[in-house]
């Protein structure tokens, strides 16, 4: 990504990646609470979960590592992160 550039609403990312990766879960997105822990609250498996974060990571431009993943479980945390 070009510095120059700026990153789009991170919420907005985050929902959008979400209805990417799992279109059927598009109806729910609206009402989400952003400090739910929406893998859980979704029930996105283990590859919906690792394809959301790597197309966050890609449209981020940030690194998003395995390690970090435990403590990203809700849209808000995954914001701030994203926004850092």
């Amino acid at each position: 990504m070009n510095p120059d550039e700026t990153l789009p609403d991170p919420v907005a990312m985050i929902l959008t990646a979400i209805a990417d990766v799992a279109p059927e879960l598009e109806p729910e997105l609206a009402d989400l609470d952003l400090d739910v822990d929406f893998w859980t609250e979704l029930q996105l498996d283990s590859m919906d979960h690792l394809a959301i974060m790597t197309r966050l990571a890609t449209e981020s431009g940030r690194e998003i590592p395995e390690r970090d993943y435990p403590r990203l479980t809700t849209v808000n945390a995954l914001r701030a992160f994203l926004s850092a």
